[in-house]
């Protein structure tokens, strides 16, 4: 049942066909089950216990928490060994908005450590391994919460997205990932990385489950300076299918086969589903246009993200010292306690990160490295919003293929693919709305393609991807398959109950 959309579940708590509890128990089922294959949890809530099943949609239905959000009297880590034993006396603004809304959560997912990474690899319990083929990493930081998603634990789990946490493990998993506009979810609770890059979101199995959700965690929160006030956006009700006269645009230096000679045979079938997902875009009567930028920019995006993510990081985490909270750190005086405190628990990652984040911000270095990181990131905003003035929206694929291998080379970049890998970090730049929509397989292993648009249209966003994601989704139903399970899956699709990949699970 947990594998059915939002909509389809609460007609049948509604009918009384399921019951809050059934849900409970199933997905505390299926999280076990998972922990013992992918390790997606910090926390399974086995006590989770069920809620009146009210005229909320969300009312009764089970979720997942990624682990830097802060749950009161639940252990809430950051996937970091620094907070292994962190139990916050309050609870962050977006999950409250979700627990008055009758959500249930039932476990909190594992991260990279702080949400600094993208491979699913270095939270303190360890690698989490991709439902798809446990060989391959989800990509991160938002891991869990896209392996249990994908593995029908439940249909959503909140993520955050600094630079793609979100939208990267969504397009890894073959589900869908969502970042609203900056602000739009109140980040009060949400363990800091880079404070303005941070975006609060979720990961789902459709488009609409992904804003039926956001509509319920959205909101002006006095505890947020950066959040306003969006109750005159209604996510949901803009999935109109209304896509006449709307114009996107796809950047020729990313998408171009002929701009890696190197390209590996999954970069080529990758690239190859992109462009027919541009034709289905096409078809459903959307403009589509090449548009160039400046290479030089695009080479930039990865490196500016570098310098200022780490930049924020190091000043937003210097409360960690082993004296406020957290386990103590050992020593005679504070600066022994701090230093034994981060040399025990901090990731060597997190360690380097640190490192880069204080050498750029000394006074010597803070204009050549820090100041110019933002000057840059301003061209780059610029720039899409020159594009935002011609198109509805800028869409582009997901990486350079399918999950890679956990072969060790986890947190390394092809030089020549690195801005394919990266170009989503522009999204957190400026903060727009940006979602992350399957786009078919390569190699039996889900790719995604992305959507982003210009600031404050979500809704707009949002219908765009939406149609793609049916249009895709139905493409889906011409496969041989028994009769009855043909029914039963035209149902579910155009329901937006089932997302692509649990309809390859029924034909298996």
């Amino acid at each position: 049942m947990t594998e059915f959309g939002i909509v389809k579940l609460h007609e049948m708590l509604k009918n009384g066909e399921i019951t809050s509890r059934d849900l409970i128990n199933e997905s505390l089922k299926k999280s076990h089950e998972l922990q013992k294959e992918c390790n997606a949890f910090v926390t399974i809530l086995d006590d989770a216990k069920e809620v009146e099943v009210t005229d909320e949609l969300l009312s009764g239905i089970p979720y997942g928490i990624k682990d830097n959000y802060s749950t009161k009297g639940i252990l809430s880590t950051g996937s970091s060994n620094t907070l292994k034993d962190y139990v916050p006396f309050f609870t962050a603004t977006a999950i409250k908005n979700l627990e008055k809304k009758g959500a249930i959560a039932v476990n909190k997912t594992v991260m990279d450590e702080f949400g600094m990474g993208g491979t699913g690899t270095t939270g303190h319990t360890g690698i989490v391994r991709n439902p798809w083929d446990k060989t391959r990493m989800t990509a991160g930081s938002s891991a869990g919460s896209a392996a249990a998603v994908a593995a029908g634990v439940y249909p959503y789990a909140t993520g955050s997205d600094t630079g793609d946490s979100i939208r990267k493990p969504a397009a890894y998993c073959g589900i869908v990932g969502y970042k609203p506009t900056y602000g739009m979810i109140s980040r009060y609770g949400l363990f800091a990385f880079a404070s303005s890059l941070d975006h609060c979101g979720v990961l789902t199995r459709s488009v609409e489950d992904a804003a039926i959700v956001v509509d319920n965690m959205k909101g002006i929160d006095k505890n947020d300076m950066t959040s306003w006030d969006s109750k005159d956006i209604h996510l949901r009700k803009a999935l109109t299918g209304d896509v006449k006269n709307k114009k996107i645009c796809y950047i020729k230096e990313i998408c171009d086969i002929n701009n890696y000679p190197n390209a590996t045979d999954e970069l080529k079938k990758h690239l190859e589903n992109f462009m027919k997902a541009l034709d289905k875009c096409r078809e459903i009567g959307i403009e589509v246009e090449e548009v160039s930028v400046d290479q030089t920019l695009l080479n930039a995006v990865a490196s500016t993200y570098v310098v200022i993510s780490c930049a924020e990081a190091t000043s937003n985490m210097s409360n960690l010292t082993g004296i406020i909270f957290g386990p103590r750190g050992e020593g005679d005086n504070y600066i022994e306690m701090m230093k034994d405190y981060r040399t025990k628990g901090f990731s060597p990652l997190i360690k380097r990160r640190f490192v880069i984040g204080s050498y750029v911000l000394q006074a010597q270095n803070k204009n050549r490295y820090f100041h110019n990181a933002q000057r840059v990131r301003r061209l780059l905003v610029d720039e899409w919003n020159k594009l935002y003035e011609k198109y509805d929206a800028v869409i582009l694929p997901v990486g350079s293929g399918p999950a890679k291998h956990l072969d060790g080379s986890l947190d390394m970049l092809n030089e020549d693919t690195v801005v394919l890998e990266e170009h989503m970090q522009i999204g957190n730049f400026g903060g727009f709305p940006s979602i992350t929509i399957p786009d078919g397989f390569v190699n039996d292993l889900p790719v995604g393609l992305n959507i982003t648009g210009k600031c404050y249209d979500d809704e707009n966003v949002l219908n765009i991807g939406w149609m793609n994601e049916l249009g895709f989704a139905n493409e889906a139903l011409f496969i041989e398959v028994p009769n009855d399970y043909v029914f039963a899956l035209e149902v579910d699709v155009k329901g937006g109950n089932l997302r692509l990949q649990n309809v390859f699970q029924y034909l298996l």
